[in-house]
């Protein structure tokens, strides 16, 4: 049986020596938490199967006591999914992870498990329109006080935590217009009055911020995006200490089942390796396009963190490795013009998925952010004039060209 949670290339019956000495990111992308079974497989084994068998009746009821280490059911851990979860928790610098069946089921569980009727949730208001949703409609049919910080600031942020919190939501960069949040500045606060900081880390990936060393308590992804990162399977993933992951999620979690396929996890494994390489070359291009086309006279303003024009500039140096794969750009258009030049681009790809290989390109108002009324678009900065531009791995210079083209049809 393959033991969970070894933290070095386990193999049935023969534990591997773990080197003596810390090793790079990129390598523990490649071996971190590797596991093997008996076969010695150099690629991770895939195990699809939904349950497991025991030795005895007895050995049944020890496991599900938890006082014997045994897979129980896929729904509430696999092999291959827990490799995944031990690796990426290995490459955050978290104690513990939980895999999911997408980036909501990761945002909904983070928060969800933590609240109850009268409890107190703080968020950020510019964030993913799902995520408003579920902080502003969902729970607060639960009976939880959903409170939206709109100005980004120290004093914004010290009136909304003035209060005893349960949990503070933040969205760093924001989705889609990359705004910063001061993590640590934010975390101070919250732990004076007894709230869990949940970080929403997507736009920036495992590979360009760390908010847990910010001073956040929780760091959640969704995997579809810069972890698989090439359209092809979806996920999400919570990180955080043992304690939250064990006595929090996992009891919300493994009743109401929002589990990672093992077949997804073993595609996520295969991406880790070459997550790094990818995010930080698109990140690069990223900042080139940005650069490009920053002062062109069909565009109004071009958002993104490493542009020394960003208003969280300065912030986003000291927090982030990278100003990401995501530019947001405004036009000096009408949403019309705005469709016109989307249409007229021959390389990029017109979705509302990010992160990918493939550079995408959304509108946002009419697709990702359509749920919110145009009054609370307006409010989050979004336009029928903006989209979103999710920049891939083609080489830059076609990308460019690309762009200045469609600018023709404005």
């Amino acid at each position: 049986m393959t033991k969970r949670n070894r933290p070095w290339g386990y193999q049935a019956g023969n534990d591997e020596s773990k080197p003596d000495w810390q090793l790079h990111p990129d390598t523990q992308a490649i071996r971190g938490a590797l596991s093997r079974t008996g076969f010695g497989e150099t690629s991770e084994a895939l195990f699809l199967n939904s349950g497991f068998t025991y030795d005895s009746a007895e050995q049944a009821e020890s496991s599900f006591r938890d006082e014997t280490d045994h897979f129980l059911y896929s729904r509430f851990s696999n092999p291959t999914v827990a490799q995944f979860e031990n690796r990426l928790a290995l490459l955050e610098g978290a104690e513990a992870c939980f895999a999911t069946a997408s980036g909501m089921a990761a945002m909904f569980a983070s928060v969800a498990a933590l609240v109850k009727s009268g409890d107190r949730v703080v968020a950020y208001a510019a964030m993913f329109s799902s995520c408003y949703v579920v902080l502003t409609e969902i729970l607060p049919k639960w009976g939880i006080n959903t409170v939206l910080v709109e100005e980004n600031t120290p004093e914004g942020w010290a009136a909304a935590l003035a209060e005893p919190t349960k949990a503070v939501f933040i969205e760093s960069p924001s989705n889609p217009l990359m705004e910063i949040t001061d993590i640590r500045m934010v975390s101070d606060l919250a732990h004076k009055v007894g709230a869990t900081v949940i970080v929403d880390n997507v736009m920036a990936s495992p590979v360009l911020q760390k908010p847990l060393e910010l001073g956040a308590d929780v760091v959640m992804y969704s995997t579809t995006k810069h972890i698989d990162g090439q359209g092809r399977v979806l996920g999400g993933a919570i990180l955080g200490s043992k304690q939250y992951i064990t006595d929090v999620v996992i009891p919300f979690t493994r009743h109401t089942g929002p589990s990672m396929s093992s077949f997804n996890a073993w595609v996520m494994l295969k991406s880790l390796e070459t997550m790094h390489m990818r995010v930080e070359r698109m990140s690069s291009t990223a900042l080139t396009i940005a650069e490009t086309f920053e002062n062109h006279p069909a565009i109004e303003k071009v958002s993104y963190p490493f542009l020394k024009s960003h208003e969280g500039h300065e912030l986003a140096k000291q927090q982030m490795k990278g100003g990401g794969s995501t530019v947001a750009i405004q036009f000096k258009a009408d949403k019309d013009s705005v469709f016109r030049f989307m249409n007229a681009l021959q390389v990029i790809d017109i979705s509302n998925n990010l992160g990918d290989s493939k550079s995408l390109m959304t509108h946002p108002s009419s697709t990702t952010h359509r749920r919110l009324s145009l009054e609370i678009q307006a409010e989050m900065g979004i336009t029928p004039s903006t989209v979103r531009l999710s920049v891939g791995l083609e080489h830059p210079e076609d990308l460019v060209r690309d762009i200045e083209t469609a600018l023709k049809a404005i």
